[in-house]
């Protein structure tokens, strides 16, 4: 059950940070961050790695964005 959480919240997570990719738009990264930190943790209590993993893929993604951006763009 915590696996399926963990991937809802990388899946909400994950419909923030692709359309954060467009230029101008890597602020909203700072709001999936959050989410993605709690997917992390959700998934780490769970007995299977898939949601955790998913999540921390999508933690890569949005931080790859955000460094690309200096932080803000």
């Amino acid at each position: 059950m915590l696996n399926i959480l963990s991937i809802l919240f990388g899946i909400v997570s994950l419909v923030i940070v692709i359309p954060a990719t467009i230029p101008l738009l890597g602020w909203a990264n700072w709001f999936a961050l959050p989410l993605i930190v709690v997917g992390i943790l959700v998934g780490q209590m769970s007995s299977s790695n898939g949601g955790r993993n998913f999540c921390i893929v999508v933690l890569l993604i949005a931080a790859i964005r955000l460094s690309l951006g200096g932080g803000f763009i």
